[in-house]
């Protein structure tokens, strides 16, 4: 799974999912994108499963780019624990992912191809998604 080799700070504050994206709102390798409309933590077996949809129905023909990268920790406690005694350990990396924002990139295969392959990595995200040409 993906995840950052070394962090300056083990554990991370939640924050705030406000806005729209505007880096990272532009088709910048591919010729087809997966566009987020929807705001959501991304977690890195999410990632994974959407890569895995596109890569098993392109038959690995074409090139790929996940756009978004898992760098902020998810923490949680154990159930049965008490309240107080710290944040938990870290459970899972996310990414927050805000309306607007690229997360797979497609180019070397047909429209057609790229449609159904991006449906499908679109099926395994948790909000809904856009698919956008170059062309348009």
């Amino acid at each position: 799974m993906l995840q950052p080799k070394k962090t300056k700070f083990k554990k991370q504050f939640r924050g705030k999912r406000r806005g729209l994206a505007t880096r990272g709102a532009d088709l910048a390798f591919g010729q087809f994108g997966l566009k987020s409309l929807g705001r959501n933590w991304l977690t890195d077996r999410q990632i994974e499963a959407a890569r895995k949809a596109i890569s098993h129905h392109t038959k690995r023909v074409g090139k790929v780019w996940i756009r978004v990268f898992p760098d902020k920790p998810i923490t949680k406690k154990p159930s049965g624990v008490r309240m107080g005694g710290g944040k938990g350990d870290i459970v899972g990396w996310v990414v927050p992912i805000i309306p607007g924002k690229i997360i797979f990139e497609l180019a070397g295969v047909s429209q057609e191809i790229a449609q159904i392959a991006l449906r499908r990595a679109g099926a395994k995200l948790p909000f809904k998604t856009k698919i956008i040409n170059k062309m348009e």
